[in-house]
């Protein structure tokens, strides 16, 4: 598995580097989003991005942003920041990141978190293997990990892809919003509730006139019908 580590600290770099290869991953390096752009464009694309929110030039937020909505990229992003305010957590998974350690970290901590995503990544959480989960419009892919809508692709982060392939794969279930952090954040204890609505608002936007098809009953969770 390669791992895109970008951050204007190299010390940092280091530590994360030097420890993630002592895991067995490939790790390629970045000082800048800018540079980190060059290297995605060029071709060398990760399986998992490790982004340091406070970069100069362009931030983290921004560059998952651009990932996310230019270059159509789905692959996992995790945060790293010195910043753990509510806001500032909250904006990381608006710009599509999957998960999110606030500094100083334990190389424990990332590691497992890593191995986390990454697992989530390769596998999918909701249990579907093989099959095409169709709801209306929306056809889910659960072999290529894709999405499309009336035949026309949807870029989805991760974890956008998870919490909509849960509910369409328990379609008339409605879950609560710790149930989907329980079974979709398992590594993540600290996750908040409004995290899972921001991800919701995501795909709804995403998804465009076909919004209505997550439907959210007031006072117990999300469902699509």
């Amino acid at each position: 598995m390669k791992i895109l580590i970008v951050d204007d600290e190299a010390d940092i770099r280091e530590i994360l580097a030097f420890n993630l290869k002592a895991a067995g991953y490939e790790v390629f390096e970045a000082g800048t989003a800018e540079a980190a752009l060059v290297s995605v464009r060029q071709g060398r694309v990760p399986d998992l991005f490790l982004l340091d929110v406070m970069l100069p030039g362009m931030s983290g937020f921004k560059l998952a942003d651009v990932l996310r909505k230019e270059l159509k990229n789905s692959t996992p992003i995790i945060f790293l920041t010195a910043r753990n305010a509510e806001n500032d957590m909250l904006t990381g998974f608006s710009a599509g990141g999957d998960d999110y350690i606030s500094k100083p970290f334990s190389m424990y901590e990332v590691l497992a978190r890593v191995k986390a995503v990454l697992r989530r990544s390769s596998q999918g959480s909701a249990g579907q293997s093989g099959e095409l989960v169709q709801v209306g419009p929306v056809s889910i892919d659960t072999v290529a990990k894709k999405v499309t809508v009336n035949s026309v692709p949807l870029v989805l982060s991760k974890k956008e892809y998870d919490i909509l392939l849960m509910l369409a794969a328990n379609r008339g279930r409605t879950f609560s919003r710790s149930e989907i952090i329980g079974a979709l954040w398992k590594e993540a204890p600290c996750v908040l509730e409004r995290t899972v609505d921001v991800h919701i608002a995501r795909i709804r936007s995403k998804l465009g006139e076909f919004h209505d098809l997550i439907v959210n009953r007031a006072g117990f969770g999300y469902s699509i019908q």
